[in-house]
């Protein structure tokens, strides 16, 4: 290697090899490939610290000191970057500039321990020019921010590892709670909570369509439509008169807002069809619509998913694209700031693109209002002096970086561009309605009369402004037709037409991502550049699904936000979250120690450590220590109204009528469909439900052969028929005297079961005496279903006939018996030798149970098993959704062994929940598909085997000498168990537990 060699270390390949061809002879460009170390795992503590680390990976006890590992998976990559430091006499960490960049480069400098001089260099962008500027202007590790950055990993650690087991406890299994996520996840429930407390209400009003000109005038124009807003003197009510409760406010009823129904809206728009409209006020006014800041990260998030119907997640990963490849500025930043190099490339594109005329006067600088903006110290822009046109990009980029840069391209050169202007007019009207009076009607239009900026955002097309004739976003009643023809007061028109309207107030509207990332960014809770990993994670968790562009909160994140609400108010407080966030700001900016603020967070403030007493509180580890018992029913229990409650249970939510008895007392219950959204849940539909789902089995007729009843039932994992004997019936009854029988011993004091030897409650009859029963094939309805089909599940497994066979080995010929059965993974053949010894083949649906044949069989069987095609591979798509925008391959939607999924050849992605393969529209199963090209191949199958594996082999040499004094300890615990149950089942339980926690320890 040429003396002078220079290492460079940044975090990805792509960002090593872009920088690599910039620096030239003389420079060795690796990559750390994200983070080489990370905060241990309580299970990776060595056992001689694991008094100190054991439990966080952390030392609470001195100054909340990290345990950091190199993980397997990077110790070639570390020896890689320490081979290289061997040979160069200079080491340069160009990792990102934001905190984590700076941890990372903090890392290397632990991990390596170099023994040359170590430079940071930064960059907001790599260009030729930036990469040179940033090697002449490097400096040293920033410690401040560094440890701003770490004390935020531990703060994180110690909020999940001591929230999460709560939940774990009391809601579920493998569940956590995040400083960010939680709150995030308790937004989202809100907002359901919002529409499920909601009350619509209805109003009317009245529309004319007015002709073009006054009577007796000419009119070139086209006509327009007025709202009336008055009558008689009162205003009518329109959206925002109305609250949540479906009434309207007291201000409303102070300013004595008239309410229309239907009624009084038909009689009024019969009464003025022929009346005149005179015009009484015409009012002007300009308009002018400024341009937008250049993009920051959660503008940029907010933007992508509202104009490309991109996810947070798809759109950072396309972004991060973008910049290692050097066609974008770094896009984590809460900056607007533009450098003069930019501002001057973005001028001159708007020039050569749209002319002089739609450059703005001055350059324009926007200055960062958001508080505490920190990282990056220039907006998302095109990268370089010179902005690379989108079309040139067009065989370059993939599309959906393609369609980001574009966006971002626009919104740059928007940012220096000339205001739009116009004038908006808006015009009153007068018509009398007869004995209702004097109605008033308004319309207001819009006029552009120099696009301006809008001109680069597609002005016409998706940026002119919004209609405001959506009176439940506008809550008045104008009305927005883009223009108004000529008037003057005085002018008496006719209508062409009057016709009664009707509205609904809406429910606040559920968020979407891009909703979701304002709002977090308005209350300052977390950082733009970490939303993406957020949503992603709460949707991860199953706290929210999506439904189109929505989110939609389970039942499981109503029990765990209720739980957090109820037991720790504090972490789940929108502005004490936030001032945790401005806490990590002042410890980067050197105002603050992490040591000394993690204290108060997990030891808390008494009077005499905090800085007054209003911040003296309790820290974390108090709380939890002092938390007491907690209803995990009354946590998972969700009250609807009228007796119906929603329980959270091991196996999913389900629905519980109080009110609504079965003969045991028990409260009725009924299965919730995966599709319906809570808000959707009103008591209506949960009394169907359960009239529906829980009524009780319904009776098919009598079974011909054995007399019994045959009822239809739906069960915990679905329907199923079921042959109840005249023997089983009289067991119920003897079931029914033993009850009342015990109740008679318990009352008199004696030991309930204690005069038989079985559980109490329970006969050697009763155990077997159990119903036949048979699931339904999938094509079967519960409704519909009749005696003839029941009696035919009923008698499965059939008999096929007898086969005749030859052993390969000894050429003995021999019969064999076939039978045709519907086990777990769908209908097959048995074949039963004379020795007793079985073979199986797949059937290829369900209705060939009842129809094939000896010959058919034999045929399956004479088949290798493993050789010839499934019935997967055979069954056509369940829905073909066209071509994919994207790729132009035919998407269509698959029944796979793990269920339906939507693939596009290359591309599988598993069918959400909330969608039914009829009810998902194509632009949506195209974009779960591009999300999922986006995210690339998944490695947790690799990375799980590989510990699996690992796991085994550790499992046998643990356990390969311990045997006979495991049989020992065993034959110990069974002689102990008979003495004493109790005890066993306390010591499994522990066992349950402890498997648990180890299973769940690296979520948190």
């Amino acid at each position: 290697m040429a003396s002078g060699n220079k290492l460079v270390i940044v975090e990805s390949p792509t960002k090593a090899k872009k920088i690599g061809g910039y620096l030239g002879d003389g420079y060795t460009v690796k990559a750390s490939v994200g983070h080489i170390r990370d905060l241990a795992q309580p299970s990776q503590v060595p056992a001689s610290r694991k008094r100190e680390y054991g439990r966080f990976g952390v030392d609470v006890n001195d100054g909340f000191k990290p345990y950091y590992i190199v993980d397997g998976d990077k110790k070639k990559t570390v020896a890689e970057l320490k081979k290289a430091l061997k040979d160069a006499d200079e080491l340069y960490l160009a990792t990102d500039e934001d905190r984590e960049g700076e941890a990372i480069a903090w890392h290397l400098v632990q991990t390596l321990k170099p023994k040359v001089p170590v430079k940071r260099m930064v960059f907001h962008e790599i260009t030729p020019e930036a990469i040179k500027e940033s090697l002449n202007h490097t400096r040293d590790v920033d410690a401040d921010m560094v440890d701003a950055q770490e004390t935020r990993r531990v703060l994180d650690r110690l909020y999940g590892y001591e929230l999460s087991p709560v939940l774990w406890r009391k809601v579920g299994p493998k569940l956590s709670a995040g400083r960010v996520q939680s709150v995030a996840t308790r937004l989202i429930v809100e907002r359901e909570r919002e529409r499920m407390a909601f009350v619509r209400a209805s109003y009317w009003d009245v529309v004319a369509s007015l002709a073009a000109g006054p009577t007796g005038v000419e009119g070139d124009g086209g006509g327009f439509k007025a709202r009336m807003v008055q009558l008689a003197g009162r205003r009518l009510a329109v959206s925002k008169d109305f609250g949540n409760d479906g009434r309207l406010t007291d201000t409303a009823s102070k300013e004595d807002a008239l309410q229309l129904d239907e009624e009084g809206a038909g009689r009024l728009a019969k009464a003025l069809g022929d009346a005149d409209f005179t015009v009484v006020g015409l009012e002007t006014k300009p308009y002018r619509r400024r341009p937008q800041p250049p993009f920051t990260t959660s503008t940029m998030q907010q933007a992508a998913g509202n104009r490309l119907g991109m996810s947070s997640r798809a759109a950072m990963r396309a972004a991060q694209g973008l910049y290692e490849n050097g066609y974008i500025t770094y896009m984590r930043t809460d900056s607007v700031t533009l450098s003069q190099e930019a501002i001057a490339a973005a001028r001159e594109s708007v020039t050569a693109e749209y002319g002089r005329e739609y450059l703005s006067e001055k350059s324009k600088q926007y200055v960062t209002k958001t508080a505490g903006a920190q990282e990056a110290h220039e907006c998302i822009r095109p990268a370089g002096s010179h902005f690379r046109r989108p079309d040139q990009l067009a065989q370059t980029l993939p599309p959906d970086q393609l369609r980001l840069y574009t966006l971002i391209w626009r919104r740059t050169l928007a940012s220096q561009m000339a205001d739009a202007t116009g004038s908006t007019a808006t015009v009153r009207l007068s018509a009398q309605a007869g004995e209702e009076g004097e109605a008033i009607f308004q319309a207001s239009g819009t006029v552009i009369e120099f696009p301006g900026f809008m001109k680069a955002l597609g002005y016409g097309e998706k940026d002119r402004p919004r209609s405001s004739s959506s009176r439940e976003e506008r809550g008045d009643a104008s009305e927005d037709n883009g223009s108004l023809p000529p008037l003057g007061k005085g002018d008496v028109l006719r209508a062409d037409g009057v016709a009664p309207e009707g509205h609904e107030t809406q429910p606040p509207a559920r968020y979407t991502e891009a909703s979701l990332v304002k709002t977090l960014e308005a209350k300052e809770i977390g950082r733009p550049s970490t939303y993406a990993s957020i949503i992603s994670t709460i949707i991860d968790r199953g706290y929210v699904y999506e439904r189109g562009r929505a989110l939609i909160p389970s039942w499981l994140a109503f029990s765990v936000v209720k739980l957090l609400e109820t037991n720790f108010p504090r972490y789940v407080d929108y502005q004490f979250t936030a001032q945790m966030e401005n806490g990590l700001d002042m410890i980067a900016h050197g105002k603050e120690k992490g040591r000394d603020w993690l204290t108060r967070f997990y030891f808390g403030s008494g009077e005499g450590a905090a800085k007054n007493a209003d911040e003296a509180h309790e820290g974390l580890q108090q709380q939890v220590a002092q938390l007491g018992d907690i209803d995990a029913k009354e946590i998972n229990t969700i009250r609807i109204g009228d007796g119906l409650q929603v329980r959270v249970g091991r196996y999913g939510p389900y629905l519980e009528d109080t009110r609504n008895l079965d003969e045991e007392g028990n409260p009725k219950r009924a299965s919730l469909p995966s599709t319906m959204a809570p808000d959707e849940l009103t008591p209506a539909v949960g009394h169907e439900l359960i009239e529906a789902n829980a009524g009780g089995p319904r009776e098919l007729g009598v079974d011909p052969v054995t007399g019994g009843r045959v009822e239809v039932r739906k069960g915990r994992f679905g329907p199923y028929v079921a042959l109840v004997r005249p023997e089983d019936a009289q067991t119920d009854k003897d079931k029914d005297k033993d009850k009342e029988g015990r109740a008679s011993d318990t009352d008199k004091g004696g030991q309930t079961g204690a005069r038989t030897g079985n559980r109490p409650g329970r006969s050697a009859k009763s155990d077997a005496a159990k119903p036949k029963m048979a699931s339904l094939f999938k094509g079967m309805d519960p409704d519909t279903i009749g005696l003839d089909d029941a009696l035919r599940l009923l008698s499965l497994p059939r008999t096929v006939g007898v086969i005749e066979q030859t052993d390969p080995k000894t050429g003995v010929a021999s019969q064999a018996t076939v039978t045709a059965s519907n086990g777990r993974y769908g209908p097959y053949l048995t074949k039963t030798s004379a020795d007793g010894s079985t073979e199986t083949r797949s059937l290829g649906s369900e209705d060939e149970i009842f129809t094939v044949d000896q010959a058919s069989a034999k045929a399956l069987f004479d088949q290798p098993k493993y050789g010839r095609r499934t019935r997967g591979s055979a069954k056509p798509p369940l829905r073909e959704l066209g071509a994919d925008p994207d790729t132009g391959r035919p998407v269509t939607i698959k029944d796979g062994f793990y269920g339906t999924y939507i693939t596009d050849g290359e591309t599988n992605r598993t069918l959400p929940k909330q969608y039914t393969p009829e009810s998902i529209r194509p632009e949506e199963a195209f974009r779960l598909l591009a999300e999922k090209r986006a995210a690339g191949p998944s490695t947790r199958g690799r990375k799980g085997a590989r510990s699996k594996a690992a796991g085994r082999a550790g499992g046998a040499a643990k356990t390969g000498g311990a045997k006979a004094s495991g049989r020992k300890s065993a034959a110990g615990r069974t002689a102990a168990g008979k003495a004493s149950p109790r005890r066993t089942t306390a010591r499994k339980t522990t066992t349950r537990r402890a498997a648990a926690g180890k299973t769940t320890e690296k979520k948190a």
